[in-house]
């Protein structure tokens, strides 16, 4: 593989740095609690690291709101940690890659502020401003992803201003070639500090309809998504204006063109859209575009053998250019060792060793969110602990996104599981204060231990890091599919229940890989049988 394609078969670990390790004791992790992992992060055997945001914030979204693009938030360090963190991770031979939140910034940013004052000021159209229809009302029926309309009024300019997020985020006017060409520079600002790569935050959000028509309505039948349950008025519509709008590809390009200019660097856009599949594809098309896209089609709630297969399928079927990554967790939806179980609440830590070998065997590159080498749960957080703006806003029917950001747990025996020495920003979880660390690295069947296992062997298969996938029709509960390249194949399957299950084999000759840990299925007469939540993998 060329040098600069390293980002292809990756693993990605996915850092929140407010709750992976506090070194300051103010109970909020920062750049130097990375640093003191790294050792951890490179043992892992991961390729890469995505850090959530970490600039200078008021922490309304806690740091999805930016109001300094160029600087690192105090709770967090100084620009001085951040150069020794890339020092020392790509010391170690790991990248460093950023979140980059474009669409939007903080209501406290510079730009809004002088932009906000009047209509004449040099900022004046750098935001989405509207005037109010006859009545008062908001100039269109757009809604925030955060509940409610997605206009808010400013008396200083008698306009109302566009926010797709929180009323503390506004939408930039990426309509406003100056604000693309300002945007650019800021992404080049850490390109030159050294980062291997952007993780672009609802990338497809960056520009909107000139014309700012209405949205049509969504029959209540096919009001689904992440978090967009119908007690959600976002689910509501069919989002065809405030998002994914066609200008999008044309800044996709220039975001390219940008970092070709830095070999070896690597944009992943994080895709949420009416057809996000499809998004994906567009968006990493050509070859001029984005490198890598990711949506949260793997993110939701169900988990069957059909639905994987059907929606890698369709993918595969679209992105015919790009290359796709996968995730079954990150910071915003619930851990998937919970939201995948039998019981939606109890982890079964065979099932966690079967899913980390499922996602780092699918085609593409892989993003694992921390704490799921652990095989952590959702944590339950009481209402008087949350910190999550959505969560208490739809608070008890979905209780936000605190249950997946809780403290990292370090160690059995310390006090917040040694994650600070102050009072965390979060409990950290009882069940996770047991499930650490440090009590799982002396264990050589943990999920721990055997999430290194894996990735280890999966390194080593050329044909799992960039070769192509073909599924075989299965009945429910197993999936299973070959990964070709050149000359190898390999036969990977799946059993997704707790129950036992039978495969046929069509193969005539196959070679079972034995020294994986986690391979629990036997074969016999062309059959392989699973055991619950077993795997197998074999050489054709």
């Amino acid at each position: 593989m060329a040098q600069n394609e390293w980002w292809k078969g990756a693993v990605i670990y996915q850092i929140y740095p407010r709750s992976f390790q506090d070194t300051t004791g103010d109970g909020i992790g920062d750049l130097n609690g990375i640093i003191k992992r790294l050792d951890y992060i490179k043992s892992l055997g991961v390729d890469a690291v995505w850090i959530s945001p970490f600039f200078k914030s008021p922490m309304k979204d806690f740091g999805y709101d930016i109001s300094d693009y160029r600087d690192i938030d105090a709770m967090f360090g100084n620009i001085g940690d951040f150069d020794k963190l890339i020092e020392q991770a790509h010391q170690r031979n790991i990248k460093i890659i950023i979140d980059q939140v474009l669409s939007h910034t903080s209501n406290e940013h510079p730009w809004f502020v002088e932009s906000r004052a009047d209509k004449h000021n040099d900022k004046a159209d750098w935001y989405v401003w509207a005037d109010a229809k006859p009545d008062g009302s908001p100039p269109n029926n757009w809604l925030s992803i955060f509940g409610g309309v997605a206009w808010q009024w400013e008396p200083r300019r008698c306009q109302y201003y566009l926010h797709n997020f929180l009323t503390e985020q506004p939408d930039l006017n990426f309509h406003n070639p100056d604000v693309r060409q300002a945007v650019l520079d800021n992404v080049k600002f850490w390109l030159d500090k050294g980062v291997d790569g952007f993780r672009l935050d609802a990338i497809n959000f960056c520009f909107h309809d000139k014309q700012l028509r209405d949205n049509p309505a969504k029959p209540k039948a096919l009001r689904q998504g992440r978090g967009f349950s119908e007690d959600n008025p976002y689910a509501f519509q069919y989002h065809h204006f405030n998002n994914t709008q066609p200008e999008n590809l044309d800044f996709m390009a220039e975001i390219r063109s940008l970092l070709d200019q830095y070999p070896g660097t690597v944009s992943l856009g994080e895709i949420s859209s009416e057809d996000s599949l499809q998004t994906m594809a567009e968006y990493t098309s050509g070859g001029d575009k984005l490198h890598m896209g990711y949506s949260f089609e793997l993110l939701t709630n169900d988990y069957s053998a059909q639905y994987i297969r059907e929606t890698v399928s369709r993918l595969e079927a679209v992105m015919t250019e790009g290359w796709p990554c996968w995730a079954f967790s990150n910071h915003d939806v619930q851990r998937v060792a919970s939201r995948w179980s039998q019981d939606g609440k109890s982890v079964n830590p065979q099932q966690v060793k079967m899913l980390t070998a499922l996602l780092g065997s699918l085609r593409g590159s892989v993003c694992m969110y921390q704490g799921e080498e652990l095989g952590l749960s959702e944590a339950d957080v009481a209402f008087e602990d949350l910190q999550d703006p959505y969560g208490i806003t739809f608070w008890p029917n979905f209780k936000g996104r605190d249950g997946c950001r809780t403290p990292m747990p370090w160690h059995h025996d310390a006090p917040h599981a040694g994650f600070t020495t102050g009072s965390p920003w979060l409990p950290v979880c009882d069940e996770h204060a047991q499930n650490t660390v440090s009590s799982q690295e002396v264990e050589p069947h943990s999920t721990l231990s055997q999430y290194k296992a894996f990735l280890a062997w999966r390194a080593t298969r050329p044909e799992l890091l960039t070769g192509d996938i073909e599924f075989i029709d299965t009945k429910e509960p197993v999936l299973a599919f070959y990964r070709t390249l050149d000359d190898k194949k390999l036969l990977c399957l799946f059993n997704l229940s707790e129950q036992t299950a039978v495969c046929e084999v069509q193969e005539d000759n196959y070679t079972p890989i034995k020294e994986l840990a986690h391979h629990t299925g036997e074969q016999a007469a062309g059959k392989v049988t699973l055991p619950g939540y077993g795997c197998f993998f074999a050489s054709i």
